[in-house]
């Protein structure tokens, strides 16, 4: 599900890459929040329980082959 993820702390602004190429950002995430994150052994399972429909997010970028 998640590919990879970065964390910009001054911002609090977490951006995950799924799987399918697709970037999302989420705004207001906690440096606790991304630390849990990092830590979690399961990144889908703790992404769809403590982050996604908990902080707002816009997608910043498509997938090359949902655009193409």
């Amino acid at each position: 599900m998640i590919r990879r993820f970065s964390y910009d702390e001054p911002h609090r602004r977490l951006r995950v890459t799924f799987t399918s190429g697709d970037v999302y950002d989420y705004a207001g995430v906690p440096p606790e929040v991304e630390a849990a994150f990092r830590a979690a052994f399961s990144k889908g399972r703790f992404f769809a329980s403590d982050i996604r429909d908990r902080y707002p997010y816009r997608r910043v970028e498509v997938s090359v082959t949902e655009s193409s």
